[in-house]
């Protein structure tokens, strides 16, 4: 498998929280969440977290036993969480977290594992791509928003009301009929989407946070097709240019964020 990467803070001065790395056969893409006022709950940081949680993934990856991706995720995330329960208050729904995406190739075949709001490209020989991602925070967040909807921004009621939506966000964090994420919680793992394809069927795969997610929508520079071209004439780190660019056209429209995208390709070689 021959995998190309390329990540970019969303802003200068102002750390990565995304993580990107691999090993042979094996791929791995967080995408830290930075929450405000957190750093009284951990001392080390979203940055430390992803770090240190994607190189335990790589650890474990690279020892090819077998395991399935969810346990690996499950063991990663105790042994990360072990890091740090005793100096950080790593139960408070703020401490750091993150999406994991994951790909292995093993006999002949490519599995897959997503947690949170990333996305993975198949690149399928026949039927096109396959576009997979984990859309329960989406609906959590547009449920917990809906009493925004007709209060003026701006006003000491917006504020009241949107300070009452993010703590009801918060509290469907790893929580049954909520979403996922990798946090403190090891069980958290079983609640990923996996699945499993024969590399027979498959050009390539890209894994893509949410930040360089943004060339196809809201952006809609290309669409998911068009994706796989420009990572095929022009890799990783042309996707995201051209995601910079569109900020940089109109930067009203999204507060600019980290961006990372993998790109695996030759994977029966």
């Amino acid at each position: 498998m021959r995998v190309s990467l390329a990540t970019s803070a969303g802003r200068a001065g102002r750390p990565n929280e995304d993580f990107v790395g691999a090993v042979p056969g094996a791929v791995v893409l967080l995408d830290g969440a930075g929450i405000p006022g957190a750093e009284a709950l951990c001392s080390h940081g979203v940055v430390w977290y992803t770090r240190r949680l994607g190189g335990t993934l790589l650890g474990h990856l690279s020892r090819d036993d077998g395991r399935d991706l969810g346990a690996i995720l499950a063991a990663a995330i105790g042994e990360t969480a072990a890091e740090h329960a005793d100096t950080c208050d790593i139960a408070d729904p703020a401490s750091p977290q993150s999406t994991v995406a994951l790909v292995r190739v093993r006999r002949g075949r490519l599995d897959h594992l997503l947690l949170a709001d990333s996305f993975l490209v198949l690149d399928h020989s026949r039927a096109g791509p396959l576009v997979i991602t984990d859309e329960r925070e989406v609906s959590a967040r547009r449920e917990c928003a809906a009493p925004l909807d007709g209060v003026a921004p701006g006003t000491p009621e917006y504020d009241r009301v949107h300070a009452s939506c993010v703590a009801a966000l918060r509290a469907r964090r790893n929580r049954p009929g909520g979403y996922w994420i990798a946090k403190d919680d090891r069980r958290a793992a079983r609640e990923a989407v996996t699945g499993s394809s024969s590399l027979a069927d498959l050009n390539a795969v890209a894994l893509v946070s949410n930040g360089a997610s943004r060339v196809v929508d809201p952006y809609g520079l290309t669409d998911w097709p068009g994706l796989l071209e420009q990572l095929r004439a022009g890799g990783p780190a042309g996707v995201i240019a051209r995601v910079r660019q569109a900020e940089a056209r109109d930067p009203g429209a999204q507060v600019p964020d980290d961006a990372t995208v993998a790109h695996c390709t030759h994977l029966r070689h």
